[in-house]
């Protein structure tokens, strides 16, 4: 049954409107986004469809778009325009970061750092360059790939934060197998870029691992030292 013939207590739209988002299942919210179904199925329908093929929300923004139009009344209209909704959230994040301090800001630096790295398909280690007064003066992809101590060039990392007029730095990277916790490569790179940018006075303040939705601070766990 179309959403139009459903009673409007059921509708996504009215429901959102009338109880706000988080009031939404996964499966209302992507139909909302996709507006239409297809023959003899809802949206909502076939947004179950999508959160089921691509195992929930992060698999659907790290579908290619040939895994994405797989599915009947999906294309590349619709997955432009998912993308641009993830960008339109990222930007929104950075800009809230760029106005107050980054680490009084935890929740929306996670949010962040979840929708710039959560639906990654491969590593990449980025760092989050702050001021004097913990306000986020840029973001900068440094490197990519499995994180190996043989990967990482401090010279290059010191390089960037100095370019960015850095007091001090947040790095960042994912697991895409899912797992938030570090490995002991990990925390072997973060001692090694500690002791570089020590020297030039500018200060790691946490290190997060992302994993989906699921985050890991360096800093709260006290691995910084």
């Amino acid at each position: 049954m179309p959403i139009r013939d459903w009673p409007s207590i059921q509708r996504p739209r009215e429901k959102l409107i009338r109880d706000g988002p988080a009031a939404l299942s996964d499966a209302e919210l992507v139909a909302l986004f996709l507006h239409t179904g297809t023959v003899g199925r809802s949206a909502v329908e076939l947004a179950a469809d999508l959160l089921v093929r691509f195992d929930g929300l992060s698999g659907i923004f790290s579908a290619s778009l040939s895994e994405f139009s797989d599915l009947k009344g999906l294309g590349p209209a619709k997955f432009a325009q998912l993308h641009a909704v993830l960008e339109i959230a990222r930007r929104t994040l950075g800009e809230a970061l760029r106005t107050g301090p980054v680490l009084d800001s935890s929740r929306q630096l996670r949010e962040f750092l979840m929708l710039e790295l959560g639906t990654r398909p491969h590593e990449v280690f980025i760092g989050l360059f702050l001021d004097s007064q913990n306000r986020l003066l840029s973001a900068k992809e440094l490197f990519r790939g499995t994180l190996l101590q043989t990967s990482i060039y401090p010279r290059e990392v010191v390089k960037a934060a100095l370019a960015a007029n850095a007091a001090s730095v947040v790095f960042a990277h994912n697991h895409p197998s899912g797992v938030a916790r570090p490995s002991q490569a990990d925390e072997i790179v973060t001692r090694t870029l500690q002791t570089a940018l020590l020297l030039v006075d500018i200060a790691v303040v946490d290190h997060i691992v992302v994993a989906g939705h699921r985050t890991y601070s360096f800093a709260e766990a006290g691995l910084l030292g």
